[in-house]
């Protein structure tokens, strides 16, 4: 049966791509974020994904305030990287496993939760940024690729506890899928930042901190946390953060944290980045 090897959580800066794509992972600025990320490549690798299922917001590149779909999930053969104004990422397209998508799909939808189905998408760098942090710059992407957007542009967006709920969801399906694949969930976005108004360019690491401590051993309690609160403490695209709960309620109540960091700044935002396993798994 398929099984979740392990979640990552990481923010998905577009500057990270930039300078991947750029060649300037060894430039002053930014080589001791490159630095800090090599130990959760290693564990990327060592883990093996055959599919990883990416929790990421969409940056008006498959959608718009035309419609808002609160999760949508791509159950595409193959995602393109999106153009977002300056040409895509020179990146692979994401290859898609429509097989699982759709039983997830299915399964998902009969524990109701209401997901939009999607055929065809184009991923930006809410996705590809993540598949980079962990895998580099391979020639194609080491696993398939299944997205799951979430709306955290136009309010109202899912709670925590929602996004956590959807995790759970989604392990049950997983754990019900009658293949041998290895998954890893990713949950993408943050943390503390806010691209406009008077506190643009905040950061908050005493929220940041907490938050990760907290998704480790208390992830109800973090779910708790309200709109209100992500917003005060950790900036208007701080809300990005309940995308991590989906990935940690696809984990179990006991994790082993297997590798974390943080890094400010890059651009101008608080970078974070975890790794975990069930800790089971380490028995």
């Amino acid at each position: 049966m398929a099984r979740i090897v392990g979640g990552i959580g990481t923010s998905h800066v577009p500057a990270v791509g930039a300078a991947i794509d750029n060649g300037r992972q060894d430039e002053p600025y930014w080589a001791p974020y490159f630095d800090k990320i090599g130990p959760a490549r290693a564990l990327a690798s060592e883990l093996a994904p055959d599919v990883a299922i990416v929790v990421y917001n969409d940056h008006a590149s498959a959608f718009s305030l035309e419609l808002i779909p609160t999760f949508a999930l791509g159950v595409a053969a193959e995602f393109p990287p999106a153009d977002e104004g300056y040409g895509p990422r020179a990146v692979p397209p994401a290859i898609g496993h429509p097989d699982l998508a759709w039983h997830l799909a299915e399964s998902l939808i009969l524990d109701e939760f209401d997901l939009t189905i999607v055929n065809e998408m184009a991923v930006d760098h809410g996705c590809t940024v993540p598949l980079s942090v962990a895998f580099g710059q391979p020639e194609a992407w080491p696993c398939r690729v299944i997205p799951l957007c979430v709306n955290v542009i136009q309010y109202p967006p899912p709670t925590g506890h929602r996004c956590l709920a959807l995790g759970r969801a989604i392990r049950r399906a997983v754990d019900a899928y009658p293949g041998d694949e290895r998954v890893m969930i990713f949950g993408t976005g943050g943390m503390s930042h806010q691209l406009q108004g008077e506190r643009a360019g905040l950061v908050n690491l005493d929220f940041d901190r907490e938050f990760l401590d907290r998704l480790v051993t208390d992830p109800e309690g973090q779910a708790a946390v309200d709109h209100t609160t992500y917003l005060r403490e950790a900036g208007s695209e701080g809300i990005e953060l309940v995308m991590w709960l989906v990935m940690r309620g696809a984990l179990d109540a006991e994790v082993e944290e297997r590798y974390r960091m943080h890094h400010v700044p890059t651009s101008n935002t608080s970078n974070g980045l975890i790794v975990l396993t069930d800790a089971a798994d380490s028995v």
